[in-house]
């Protein structure tokens, strides 16, 4: 029996059993820490003692996870009132000590927010930095070009000043300053020089905050009042300038509103994951009478086997209180297991909100996309690995297809058969590994029986050789042409994955077929596998056909030479090389021929064609 004295896991395993058994059963957050005592893990519980428990009471799976727990010595807790407060918690934790086994928010650039600065006469601007002196921000913007029109829309109803002079009531009393060009353009109404009171410049400081959180419908209402009004005094002038707010208002809003201005103070969230499952993107949009107000997409890498469900739930503890979010709905994709104080939580089926869902959905896809690019740019080798991953997937294949070789046959109507190999590496065409094949065994058009042929041939070869074999065959053609190269792989005693690419009537590429009896296997036409699949079958028919028009241009114009008397096989590989055609032979001047062949057989060829046509 081993001494738990002597043993220091033994008597760590007994420390953290302690804990845990006298864990309450309150909701909370719990803290896990190494040997030297920094953090290494920060989670949230309902039940604090339930949640700490599973981690020690099963056997987990190889994975990070048995890291975490095998790297235990001691365990913090705090106890709250409320899951929420558990959250909330649980978001501050993870930020301020950035845990090693917690999901790292990727969060590099810093967006700009609008300013509305808190002085006398206030300005408003764009900005990078927020600085806590009783200022406003709006935002941060990730599409900048919503801000600009935000701004340019403020800027064409307002008049404001955007100079940097201290406009206190002193200075302004003592004459201080003198009007700028801003002014006499009427961008400004002069309050440096008293010519537009504070309370005028602050009635519209009002309304562009209303403006900035979203509350357009309520100023467009506001200036109709006050238009109409205008009207009625017969002051049509300044009604006319009125109107033109107005105006630029309402067009502003036709443009913004997505949904009915029925929905109102709504926030929406979307999450996809990528391919390899290390990171998680989350979009997150608020809804302002219709509007959307705010618009942001953000990453999260993934540390531990984390769910979306989880994810989804600190992404929106995260946003909510970034964004000082006090929405009391929320539209998610799935059920979440979470409960916010006075919010509800909704899965739209139709209308509208099922209208917001989507388009959440279709930023974060489209963010997805744009981060894969980005890091294909980077590494251009990460792209060969994720298209072989999506085959690899795709087909369920027991590995990566590295090398993947396609076969072709051309002919017209049987004359001159051959066939073609290419082989693609790493999702790269590899030339150098190309081969043309005459048929030799086939008598007439028959597809199935050159394939065999053909695929006979090389990996007979590659057998014999001792070279590398394919980890995937694709045949350019349909389910006859699959069972043909199983057929001679069964004969060979070799088991290589066989798929099929099949062309419509269009001669475009229209499926990827698999499998005994072939499946077909669903791919987006737009998609970067789709495109590579064409490539490959695009590739080796061009080759193919490339192959067959040369050997046809050959025998045809050996055929036409053989009548020259003093013309060999040499001469006619010459003129093959450089002419092409017997067309070009023929059109070809005396001068040109020479100094191909000569001017003796230069002359034969001239005499022979002139007497033939």
């Amino acid at each position: 029996m081993i001494a738990m004295d002597n043993n220091p896991e033994l008597k760590t395993n007994e420390y953290l059993k302690g804990i845990v058994l006298n864990l309450p059963e309150n909701p909370g957050i719990y803290q896990y820490l190494n040997v030297e005592g920094t953090i290494i893990y920060v989670g949230k519980a309902k039940n604090l003692k339930r949640r700490v428990s599973s981690y020690f009471n099963k056997e987990h799976e190889p994975g990070k996870t048995r890291v975490l727990v095998s790297k235990i010595a001691d365990i913090r807790y705090i106890v709250v009132n409320t899951e929420e407060d558990a959250l909330l918690l649980e978001n501050n934790l993870i930020k301020k000590y950035k845990p090693r086994y917690n999901v790292l928010l990727k969060d590099d650039k810093t967006y700009p927010s609008i300013c509305v600065q808190n002085e006398y006469f206030p300005r408003v601007f764009k900005t990078r930095k927020i600085i806590r002196n009783g200022s406003s921000y709006y935002g941060p913007y990730s599409h900048v070009p919503s801000m600009y029109a935000l701004l340019d829309l403020i800027k064409h109803l307002y008049p404001l000043r955007t100079c940097n002079l201290n406009l206190s009531p002193e200075n302004i009393s003592a004459g201080k300053f003198n009007v700028c060009l801003e002014y006499h353009i009427k961008n400004c109404a002069g309050p440096c020089v008293g010519k537009q009171s504070l309370d005028d410049y602050m009635n519209n400081i009002s309304e562009i905050k209303e403006i900035l959180k979203g509350n357009t419908q309520d100023i467009e209402r506001l200036l109709y009042n006050r238009m109409q009004d205008l009207a009625s005094g017969m002051k049509f002038e300044e009604a006319q300038k009125v109107k033109e707010k107005y105006t630029l208002i309402e067009n502003y809003r036709a443009k913004s509103e997505v949904v009915s201005n029925v929905l109102h103070n709504i926030d929406v969230f979307s999450i996809e994951e990528d391919s390899d499952g290390k990171s998680a993107y989350i979009n997150y949009l608020h809804i302002t009478k219709g509007a959307i107000n705010q618009a942001f997409t953000f990453e999260y890498k993934k540390k531990l086997e984390e769910t979306k469900e989880e994810l989804l739930s600190l992404g929106i503890i995260e946003m909510r209180k970034r964004y000082k979010s006090i929405s009391s709905e929320i539209i998610v994709p799935f059920y979440i297991d979470m409960e916010l104080k006075d919010v509800a939580f909704t899965i739209p089926q139709r209308g509208d909100k099922k209208k917001l869902l989507e388009l959440s959905i279709l930023n974060v896809k489209q963010y997805k996309a744009d981060r894969l690019k980005q890091s294909e740019k980077l590494n251009p080798e990460q792209r060969s690995v994720r298209l072989m991953k999506e085959i690899q997937k795709e087909l369920h294949l027991d590995r990566l297809p590295i090398q993947i070789e396609c076969f072709d046959n051309s002919n017209i109507q049987g004359s001159d058969p051959v066939a073609a190999c290419v082989v693609f590496k790493k999702a790269k065409p590899s030339k150098k590994d190309y081969r043309k094949y005459n048929i030799r065994t086939v008598v007439g058009p028959d597809d199935y029986a050159s394939m065999k042929e053909v695929v006979q041939r090389r990996y007979q070869r590659i057998i014999e050789e001792k070279s590398t074999l394919p980890d995937l065959i694709i045949t350019d053609g349909g389910k006859g042409q699959m069972s043909a190269v199983k057929e001679v792989l069964d004969e060979l005693n070799l088991s290589i994955p066989i798929a099929g690419l099949a062309k419509d009537n269009k001669h475009r590429t229209s499926e990827l077929l698999y499998g005994f009896p072939p499946q077909t296997i669903g791919l987006k036409q737009q998609s970067t596998l789709f495109k590579l699949l064409t490539q490959i079958q695009d590739e080796v028919h061009r080759f193919a056909i490339t192959f067959h028009r040369d050997k046809r241009s050959k025998r045809q114009i050996s055929s036409a030479l053989d009548e020259i008397k003093g013309i060999g096989d040499k001469t006619k590989d010459l003129l093959l090389k450089e002419f092409k055609s017997v067309k070009r032979i023929k059109e070809a001047s005396p001068e040109e021929l020479s100094g191909v062949v000569g001017t003796a057989k230069a002359n034969l060829i001239k005499a022979y064609f002139s007497t033939t046509d």
